[in-house]
């Protein structure tokens, strides 16, 4: 079954696979590009070209530039190249543009329809053309700062270390502001500590002592309980002995 589907789709497509090349490109604006589509040994000695794809619903072929079999050919920034002895056909892009972008075709003229293979080119934005351009490079001024450094060195001490940065004092007293208040919080929760220690010293004494006064009384009133039951207990025993008598 396969080498009938291949048979009919030699048949049918007698140029399916002559022509191949990349399918994508891509290149930064104002570099070069280089590229080169195979052909087959039966096309040898056809006229090649390479064009740009135009229109949409009709296709056409513009720019196209032709070489015959082992020329090259350079028309403004595009030099085009047949080497028939390595079956390839090679394609230089020069200072390429952001409007270069687009659909190229690598072709080979054949009676009927042409062996076409389709490159997309994509011209990136270079350095030279950023939206956001970076200021030119100004160097320092060594001199002036190394007088002003020696300056500095030469003055007194006690002028350099008399004024600080204004930044540092304020963090310097927000920072004493924070360790006071901390610390003023300590010692009130530590006079808390010290007030609350007797009361809760006390409550607790309290508590102990009330549970002992409450076991007491618990047990005192077990004890008449018992009493009054035995002391039933002896007048019935009392009484029984009356009777029989």
């Amino acid at each position: 079954m396969r080498p009938l589907v291949l048979l009919w789709s030699w048949l049918v497509l007698p140029g399916y696979g002559a022509l191949v090349g990349p399918k994508e490109v891509r290149e930064f604006e104002g570099g070069t590009v280089s590229l080169q589509c195979t052909y087959r040994e039966e096309l040898r000695k056809n006229k090649k070209y390479w064009c740009r794809k135009t229109g949409l619903f009709l296709l056409r072929c513009s720019d196209a530039i032709y070489i015959d079999d082992g020329q090259e050919k350079t028309e403004g920034r595009v030099s085009i190249q047949d080497s028939p002895q390595e079956l390839t056909f090679h394609v230089t892009l020069t200072n390429l543009s952001v409007q270069d972008t687009g659909k190229y075709w690598c072709g080979v003229k054949m009676l009927g329809l042409d062996e076409t293979f389709l490159v997309s080119l994509t011209v990136l934005p270079g350095p030279c053309c950023s939206p956001f351009p970076t200021p030119p490079f100004q160097p320092l001024a060594t001199t002036s700062l190394q007088s002003t450094t020696n300056a500095w060195q030469t003055q007194l001490p006690e002028l350099r270390t008399s004024s600080p940065a204004p930044y540092l004092n304020a963090t310097s007293t927000e920072d004493n502001r924070l360790t006071t208040s901390s610390r003023s919080k300590s010692r009130t929760s530590r006079s808390v500590v010290r007030i609350l220690a007797p009361v809760l010293v006390l409550l607790t004494l309290l508590l102990a002592t009330g549970l002992a006064a409450l076991g007491r009384y618990m047990l005192q009133c077990r004890k008449k309980a018992q009493q009054a039951m035995q002391t039933q207990r002896n007048e019935k025993v009392y009484l029984s002995h009356l009777n029989q008598k």
